[in-house]
C-alpha cells in the first residue's frame, strides 16, 4: 500500500502506484455499495465536514453518501450564510470542534492545498478552481478500467473547454500516469497555456482527435457570457465541436463516451448518443461514491484514524 497521506489535493502529485492504490480500494468499496445494508465500520465515530462554496448537488451528495455508507458523522456547512469568516478561520473552527475530514470545494485555485497546510484535520479536494477536481477524474478512470480492462496505451480524447476544466487536468494527470495516450480538442482560445507542456497531443478538429480513439471525454460548458471574446457563441461552438455521430463513427468500434455531469444535448453531445450503450454517465455516478469512500478511506489509515 502505497498511499500513506493525511490529504488528497490532487493527481498531479500523486505516483502511479498511488493512483492503483485508489482504484483498487473504489473496488472494494463498491462491494459494500452491492450490499442489502450498505454500511461498513470503517469511519465510525469519525466526523466529515462538507465544506462547500460552490454549488453542486451531485457531488455534495455523492461525498455525503460516501461518509454515511462508511459510518461517519456528516455535517454540511452552509457557507454562503457564514459573513465574513476566512477559510482559514472556518478550518481552524472545523478543526477545534473536532472535525476529522473537510471536503472542501472553493472556486479559489490552491485553496485545498492551503487549508491542508494549516489544519491537523485531512482534507479532500472537491474542486478548487481552475486547478484540479481530482474525485471526478478517479470516478472517471475507475470506470474506464472497468470497462477497458486497464490504460495501457489506450487512446483517450478529451473534448470541449479544456481551459476552463479542472476535471480535465486531473484526468490528464491521472491517464498520463497510468499509460494512456491523451489527446486534448478544442477551439485555440478553449485550450489552457502551455498545452504544449502537458506531454498531450493538441487538435483544433474534434474528428480528428477521436480517429481511433477508445474514451471520448466531453467537458461541460460554462455560461456563455462567462467567455466574452474567447467564444464567438454558442452557436459556431457547436458546429465545430458538437459530438456527433460523423464522429463517433471514427472513433474504435467499441469506443465510450463520458461526460462529468449532464451533458446538454443542444450544444455538447447528440441525443443519440447520450441515450446509446456507448455513453456511460450512469456508470460514473455509481463509481463517484466508491471513489469517495475509497479516499477517505485511505486517509484513515494514513493518519492511524482507523483503529
Amino acid at each position: 500500500m502505497d498511499f500513506k497521506r493525511k490529504d488528497f489535493i490532487g493527481l498531479m502529485d500523486l505516483s502511479q502506484n498511488e493512483i492503483k492504490d485508489i482504484l483498487e480500494t473504489a473496488e472494494t468499496m463498491k462491494v459494500v455499495l452491492s450490499q442489502k445494508n450498505k454500511k461498513a465500520p470503517y469511519l465510525q465515530g469519525k466526523s466529515v465536514i462538507l465544506l462547500f462554496y460552490e454549488k453542486s448537488t451531485r457531488a455534495k451528495l455523492s461525498y455525503e453518501l460516501a461518509a454515511q455508507y462508511l459510518s461517519a458523522n456528516c455535517v454540511e456547512i452552509n457557507v454562503l450564510n457564514s459573513g465574513d469568516e476566512t477559510l482559514f478561520d472556518m478550518g481552524r473552527t472545523i478543526e477545534q470542534m473536532g472535525g476529522d475530514f473537510i471536503i472542501l470545494r472553493n472556486p479559489y485555485s490552491g485553496s485545498a492545498g492551503y487549508l491542508a497546510e494549516r489544519v491537523k484535520a485531512s482534507v479532500i479536494n472537491a474542486g478548487d478552481g481552475l486547478n484540479e477536481n481530482p474525485t471526478q477524474a478517479l470516478l472517471d478512470l475507475l470506470t474506464i478500467k472497468e470497462l477497458k480492462g486497464g490504460f495501457k496505451g489506450l487512446k483517450v480524447a478529451i473534448c470541449g473547454d479544456v481551459a476552463g476544466s479542472r476535471v480535465a487536468r486531473s484526468n490528464i494527470w491521472g491517464l498520463l500516469k497510468l499509460g494512456a495516450e491523451v489527446r486534448v480538442a478544442a477551439p485555440p482560445t478553449l485550450l489552457p497555456y502551455a498545452i504544449d507542456e502537458f506531454n498531450v497531443k493538441v487538435y483544433y478538429d474534434i474528428k480528428k482527435a477521436c480517429e481511433g480513439a477508445d474514451v471520448i471525454m466531453y467537458l461541460k460548458l460554462r455560461e456563455e457570457k462567462s467567455y466574452g471574446s474567447r467564444l464567438a457563441s454558442f452557436d459556431e461552438y457547436k458546429d465545430f465541436f458538437k459530438l456527433d455521430q460523423s464522429t463517433v463513427s471514427v472513433a474504435a468500434k467499441d469506443v465510450i463516451v463520458m461526460h462529468p455531469g449532464s451533458p446538454d444535448r443542444k450544444i455538447e453531445i447528440e441525443s443519440d448518443i447520450i441515450d446509446s450503450d456507448k455513453c456511460i454517465i450512469d456508470d460514473q455516478i455509481t463509481n463517484g461514491v466508491a471513489v469517495r469512500m475509497a479516499i477517505m478511506y485511505l486517509l484513515s489509515l494514513g493518519r492511524g484514524l482507523n483503529v
